[in-house]
């Protein structure tokens, strides 16, 4: 459930009472997990708008089934789905794809120490290189190999199958509705 706020805008169908509503599903209407939360809270907390409370719990549950997902997706492989992330912290960078172990343990949200481990790993199983930079022998320089690529690759295009199907109930029509609104909640949030 995510915190109420004091200065959170409520939604309404009718602007004039500024009171939130409950909302209105129809009985056919098949209920998820969030519908039962939403109904067990709203009772609760007064003031919780729960279409935004249901919405903010939905994007949650989505982001967390397709993160379970692409996890569940390397088991029992020699792959890690850190291994994926690595390689691609390290491909996307601008050419030639290189960086530091310390530019890596940053784009991917690691320690230093816990980079030496997956770069280890990885170094181990050909999928990477370190070599010392020639121009500043101080520096580390960490590149991708062919089979690394290809490992990359292969984890890419997996989480976008996984990410595709979760979004398959919807037509092309309704994906481009959801794209726009939830554009505009995102550009208001890094505005």
């Amino acid at each position: 459930m995510s915190p109420p706020t004091s200065h959170a805008k409520t939604r309404t169908s009718d602007a004039k009472t500024r009171t939130p509503t409950r909302p209105r599903l129809d009985r056919r209407t098949p209920k998820d997990s969030v519908d039962r939360h939403v109904a067990r809270w709203t009772g609760l907390i007064d003031g919780m708008d729960p279409e935004v409370e249901g919405a903010i719990t939905r994007m949650q549950a989505i982001t967390k089934r397709v993160r379970a997902r692409k996890h569940a997706s390397y088991a029992g492989t020699d792959e890690t789905i850190e291994d994926y992330y690595t390689l691609h912290a390290l491909l996307v960078q601008p050419y030639p794809e290189e960086a530091t172990p310390a530019q890596l343990a940053d784009a991917c949200g690691v320690t230093r120490a816990a980079m030496t481990s997956r770069l280890d790993r990885l170094v181990e199983r050909g999928h990477v290189t370190r070599e010392v930079d020639p121009l500043d022998r101080r520096r580390i320089l960490v590149r991708p190999t062919s089979s690394g690529r290809a490992l990359w690759d292969k984890g890419l295009r997996l989480g976008m199958s996984i990410e595709e199907d979760a979004l398959s109930p919807l037509t092309h029509k309704e994906l481009v509705q959801l794209n726009s609104l939830l554009r505009k909640v995102v550009l208001h949030l890094e505005s």
